[in-house]
């Protein structure tokens, strides 16, 4: 009966989708589909076969493994930052973007990203029948996060029209980076958190299209490269500094964003506690969950517990869910910690919308700004269905 109401659940969501769509007669169907049977059949393989997981933990062991050096540089600077036992979040996922930006921002200043973003977005692009860069953009997100991904692809973003780039947004809800995922991965089941990764990528694509369906032209499916942009070439040490200063920027407005966003949640939710103790934006947001969490094959009290933990996330951040929920993980039934780890194994918060739309009042023009934040609801819609499709998924192995 639980397994039934599990597979009704994943089927909900995807009509959820199909409701809010702002072109139900446009959606590709044959694309959700695809994406759909290909996540189905990707989480029975990681749940079944230790080949599974042992490819996507080697997959992200070797970025780890090249991640490292990012940080020498961060130790120098902060040494007390970075020799600790567990670094803080602007430590752990801010500042490597100080790295990682100017190196893929290289990459493209001698023509070679393009070429990688070609060819990836291409074979994705053949499988799901989705434009190019957008497949590829999914996949980059593992790696790079929200303010990553948004930086490399500023030429991207700058010529894509509007709705593409609401496309973007959409899809940079439902992002986990590889290094915060691993360092999950020591707090929550290994095994789920890693299986997270590619089924958040294949259920980001399979909403984006529900909800926010956009036809693209041949002669629009390109991929920019630096040529397109610049009438002149710049001299390559002018354009590294530049990629520098701009990375800076997008740092320290990645911060300000979630202090601020998390500090008014704080000042919201104790207005609500003078009110009534219990009277918080998170207990709110998950009383309301919990009408989702039932869906999820689960008894009425673990589905009222999932609820109040997908609250917290949305509300607050994945972290604070998850170093809430860590003391009781042992205490659930094996289909509750499946699908609660997949659910809190993502971006997908309130915080994060504050990222995204500070970050790209940097990035965009105006006229695309103002549909972006136009749809904030949407964001928060995509990024939960998404959430809620993967752990659903993911639960159909684990009983």
């Amino acid at each position: 009966m639980y397994f039934a109401i599990n597979v009704i659940g994943i089927l909900v969501f995807i009509a959820i989708g199909v409701l809010f769509s702002k072109r139900r007669r446009e959606i590709r169907w044959q694309s959700v589909g695809i994406l759909l049977v290909v996540n189905v059949v990707l989480a029975w393989f990681l749940a079944s076969f230790s080949i599974g997981q042992t490819i996507v933990t080697k997959a992200m062991a070797i970025f780890t493994w090249l991640s490292a050096p990012i940080y020498t540089g961060i130790s120098f600077v902060l040494p007390e930052f970075v020799n600790v036992s567990k670094m803080n979040f602007f430590t752990a996922a801010c500042l490597p973007l100080l790295v990682i930006v100017p190196i893929y921002d290289s990459l493209t200043y001698f023509g070679i990203m393009p070429y990688i973003i070609k060819g990836i977005g291409k074979v994705l692009s053949t499988i799901f029948r989705l434009p190019k860069f957008e497949c590829f953009y999914a996949v980059q997100m593992m790696f790079l996060g929200s303010v990553g991904s948004l930086a490399v692809s500023n030429l991207q973003l700058k010529r894509m029209k509007a709705d593409r780039c609401l496309t973007v947004a959409f899809l940079t809800m439902s992002c986990s980076t590889a290094a915060i995922t691993i360092a999950y991965s020591d707090m929550l089941p290994a095994n789920l958190v890693l299986m997270a990764i590619p089924l958040n990528i294949l259920s980001a694509l399979m909403v984006t299209s529900l909800l926010h369906p956009v036809r693209v032209s041949e002669q629009e499916d390109v991929i920019v490269t630096l040529k397109d942009e610049e009438t002149e070439r710049l001299p390559f040490f002018y354009f590294f500094a530049r990629s520098v200063v701009n990375t800076g920027r997008l740092v320290l407005i990645m911060a300000a964003a979630i202090i601020v966003v998390l500090g008014m949640v704080a000042i919201i939710d104790k207005i609500g506690m003078f009110i009534y103790p219990s009277l918080t934006l998170e207990n709110v947001v998950g009383c309301v969950m919990y009408l989702f969490a039932s869906l999820m094959g689960l008894g009425s009290t673990e589905a009222f517990t999932l609820g109040q933990y997908m609250g917290i996330k949305m509300m607050t951040s994945e972290y604070t869910a998850i170093v809430q929920a860590v003391p009781a993980m042992g205490h659930f039934t094996n289909h509750m910690q499946a699908v609660l780890t997949v659910f809190l194994t993502s971006f997908a918060t309130l915080s994060t919308v504050g990222i995204l739309l500070a970050v790209l009042r940097l990035i965009i023009d105006k006229s695309k700004n103002e549909l972006i934040s136009r749809n904030v609801g949407y964001l928060m819609l995509n990024g939960t269905l998404t959430s809620l499709i993967s752990a659903g998924i993911a639960g159909l192995f684990f009983w």
